[in-house]
């Protein structure tokens, strides 16, 4: 299938599916809740790690979490004791993650919160705009973010320097980063055209079929392969289209892709 016929169909689910009223059920929904970007980029944090197993699944445990750190999670995580969080998800679980975990995750926000004052800016600290994605960053900031675990179970934060396309991640900078009718965006100093496609099992089948790839292994390497082609079609954009064609596989009400 040529580059010109597969982006004449991508452009025309792009401008079919890419409204808010496809969104549910799907985390990103409640990025909305959210006017101040310090507060989003939190709650875009805990959605996207959380993003993995059953959706009706996740909206739940998002929804716990969230609703425990208030409207502002940016400025009641500074205030709120490691003991405190632990009390609050003591029974928390999700699928693989405990509330241990939980905690560990709002402890690394909390320290970068302290040190860089907002995500954004820590991610921002390692970012260079003549890297060809967002990948050294990417590592950075999950180093960053890490650093309460010290070796214990991590079930919400995957490493991409051992390979793990990172699908909760990218999904989360995809949400940071771009700005459309779904997409909130907000960190407008880094360039959509660095963004690496969320690599879940729906969109790695279709790469397949699309040509993209021939890889069976879901692995950075297979997800930097697969931006790399859609960086044919959208030099500037590469993941514009992971929302639309990721609905095909969320709800039964869209067109098979």
């Amino acid at each position: 299938m040529s580059y010109s016929l597969v982006k004449r169909q991508l452009n025309e689910l792009y401008h079919l599916c890419n409204s808010r009223r496809w969104v549910h059920p799907d985390p990103l929904e409640f990025l909305y809740q959210y006017p101040a970007l310090e507060d989003r980029e939190v709650a875009g944090l805990i959605a996207s790690s959380l993003a993995y197993g059953r959706v009706t699944q996740i909206l739940k445990s998002v929804a716990s979490v969230l609703k425990e750190l208030g409207q502002s999670p940016s400025a009641f995580l500074p205030s709120a004791s490691d003991r405190f969080l632990c009390e609050i998800f003591a029974g928390f679980r999700h699928r693989f993650t405990s509330g241990e975990e939980v905690v560990l995750l709002l402890a690394g926000v909390k320290r970068v919160l302290d040190q860089y004052g907002s995500l954004g800016a820590c991610f921002l600290e390692t970012y260079r705009s003549c890297d060809e994605t967002i990948l050294p960053s990417l590592t950075a900031f999950v180093d960053e973010l890490s650093l309460p675990f010290e070796g214990r179970s991590n079930s919400l934060l995957p490493r991409p320097q051992k390979g793990s396309a990172c699908k909760k991640l990218n999904l989360f900078l995809r949400w940071m980063v771009r700005e459309d009718r779904v997409d909130p965006g907000g960190w407008d100093r880094v360039a959509p055209s660095k963004l690496i496609i969320p690599l879940d099992t729906h969109m790695h089948r279709i790469a397949i079929r699309l040509g993209f790839t021939k890889s069976r292994c879901p692995t950075m390497k297979t997800a930097l392969e697969i931006t790399r082609a859609f960086r044919e079609i959208d030099p500037y954009d590469p993941v514009r289209y992971d929302f639309a064609l990721t609905r095909t596989g969320i709800r039964n009400d869209m067109p098979e892709w």
